[in-house]
C-alpha cells in the first residue's frame, strides 16, 4: 500500500504534463502557420518551416501561465509520443498525408 503512495506524485505529474497535450498543439500549429507564410511571403518553400523548442515553450508558458520548465516537459513528452516532430533544437507538428 506504501508503493501506492509512492507512485502518487510520479502520476500526478504525468498526468499535469498530458492534460497540455492539445492546447500545446493547438499553439504550435498557429506558431508553425505563421512561420510558413513568412517563409512563402519571402518566397522560400514552405514546407522548411519549423518553430524553436525555446520559442514553443516561452509561447506556452506565457499563455498557460506555467513555468519554462514544465513547458519543456509538455515538449520532451510530445516529441517520446511522436505527436510532434523533432530535429535539432526545431519542432512541427507531423503532417498525416506526407509519409
Amino acid at each position: 500500500m506504501n508503493s501506492q503512495f509512492q507512485r502518487q506524485p510520479e502520476f500526478k505529474q504525468q498526468q499535469s504534463v498530458q492534460s497540455f497535450y492539445e492546447p500545446a498543439l493547438r499553439v504550435l500549429n498557429e506558431v508553425y502557420e505563421i512561420k510558413r507564410v513568412n517563409l512563402e511571403r519571402r518566397g522560400y518553400n514552405k514546407d522548411n518551416a519549423a518553430v524553436t523548442k525555446e520559442e514553443l515553450a516561452q509561447k506556452m508558458a506565457y499563455r498557460f501561465k506555467i513555468t519554462i520548465w514544465l513547458a519543456h516537459q509538455v515538449i520532451t513528452s510530445l516529441i517520446k509520443t511522436q505527436t510532434i516532430e523533432a530535429f535539432g533544437g526545431y519542432v512541427k507538428p507531423i503532417v498525416e498525408g506526407a509519409k
